[in-house]
């Protein structure tokens, strides 16, 4: 009885501090409002942001002497970093105050850009690797030495099937109609628990 007393009492003593702890918190709300953002192309810290990259990457060229192998890659890296700070610019994204470009996710059509079209195309594709290994497995159960064939994959028609796989949303549409898709509920193993 004495045990369980001195549980009891411990239990209530940290529910008293944790309530203590938690109630003498101020809790800031925190503000989805785009104002504070500037477009990238009228933001200097944008601007400092890429004459600063710049710079780095012109200071390493000067170790190095013309028409080498390191120069051309750097003159290569300098074109690309002022050509991704101009999509930058021209592609409407709004910065912070510290320069960096913000993806706004708020479901507004105008920035559909930043973060709808990314996430159509990761659906699509995280969808055609599984439609892809779906399609494998199956072909593996249909061998000889189905067990063997899912451990040592058979590239060549793992190809056929990954290039085939392409148009997985109108395979799975079509799977779905004619109710291949889906296991029969007698294929499904179930726990006897």
């Amino acid at each position: 009885m004495n045990l369980s007393l001195k549980n009891i009492i411990s239990k209530i003593s940290s529910a008293i501090i944790i309530f203590a702890v938690v109630g003498n918190m101020q809790l800031n709300l925190a503000q989805a409002d785009f104002t504070m953002l500037t477009p990238c192309k009228d933001s200097p810290n944008f601007q400092k942001r890429l004459n600063t990259s710049i710079k780095k990457l012109e200071n390493r060229l000067k170790l190095y002497k013309e028409n080498t192998s390191e120069s051309e890659f750097l003159l290569k890296e300098i074109n690309a970093t002022k050509a991704r700070f101009e999509r930058y610019g021209k592609s409407n994204l709004l910065c912070g105050k510290e320069g960096l470009p913000r993806i706004i996710a708020s479901g507004q059509w105008d920035h559909a850009n930043e973060f709808v079209f990314p996430g159509i195309l990761f659906l699509y594709i995280t969808g055609w690797i599984g439609w892809v290994g779906r399609k494998y497995v199956q072909y593996a159960s249909t061998t000889e030495n189905p067990f063997e064939n899912e451990i040592i994959i058979n590239i060549p028609v793992a190809l056929s099937i990954m290039n085939a796989g392409f148009l997985w949303p109108l395979d799975a549409w079509k799977e779905f109609i004619t109710n291949n898709l889906l296991a029969s509920d007698d294929d499904i193993t179930v726990s006897p628990r």
